[in-house]
């Protein structure tokens, strides 16, 4: 790695070539050009470059980007090269979608673990995973060596499921309950809120009929 300041838009726009490099290889191209590569991702291939950059120098000039090489230069600079051990708090619906969701383990990231505090949930097998008593999560994370933990709790149990998560010793959280969390400050918290993106994504509609009926007008 050549830097250490590394731009989080930059860190989000690797981990997608990471997943167009693959769906690549899936269809067999072994050299992809920057060209191709920055007009299926919609970004400059200047951008991709410089994305790059960060890391160390990629692709053969005239030639491009070997894909099975830089989907391993690129995991191994993300950190995803290793399988990651995480514990999922909260197995309600959303908790029992992602609970069956075989993405994870396949991008690096196993679940290894179900915690809930609803007395009629705990026991119950999800997935070859029991779910366990949220209390057992300390003791539970340091047998199984677990270091991510995603909360799918509702919103008014998220900061509770954080607290037993850095109890637990995580580093890392990823929180898809609607709430904010409050965690220590060497605790990375990620949020997913499916909202922004629906919020996002009716706005370019109303503006855009707002555009034709302006122009019809």
């Amino acid at each position: 790695m050549k830097s250490d300041h590394i731009p989080r838009a930059t860190i989000k726009r690797l981990a997608m070539y990471v997943q167009v490099l693959e769906s690549f290889k899936r269809e067999g191209t072994q050299v992809v050009s920057s060209e191709l590569l920055a007009r299926t991702c919609n970004v400059n291939p200047s951008q991709i470059r410089k994305d790059l950059a960060y890391f160390g120098e990629f692709g053969v000039r005239g030639v491009g980007y070997h894909v099975q090489d830089l989907i391993t230069a690129i995991k191994r600079s993300l950190g995803v090269d290793r399988m990651w051990k995480c514990a999922l708090v909260g197995v309600g619906n959303l908790g029992n979608a992602l609970l069956r969701h075989r993405e994870f383990k396949y991008r690096g990231f196993d679940i290894v673990a179900a915690f809930d505090c609803d007395p009629f949930k705990i026991g119950e097998e999800v997935m070859g995973l029991e779910v366990v008593c949220t209390r057992r999560l300390k003791d539970t994370a340091k047998e199984l060596g677990i270091e991510i933990g995603l909360i799918t709790t509702p919103p008014d149990r998220a900061q509770r499921a954080a607290n037993f998560l850095v109890e637990a010793g995580m580093r890392g959280i990823i929180n898809f309950a609607p709430a904010r969390i409050t965690v220590p400050a060497d605790v990375n918290v990620e949020y997913v809120d499916f909202f922004h993106h629906l919020y996002a994504v009716s706005f370019s509609i109303t503006l855009d009929q707002r555009s034709k009926a302006q122009d019809a007008d």
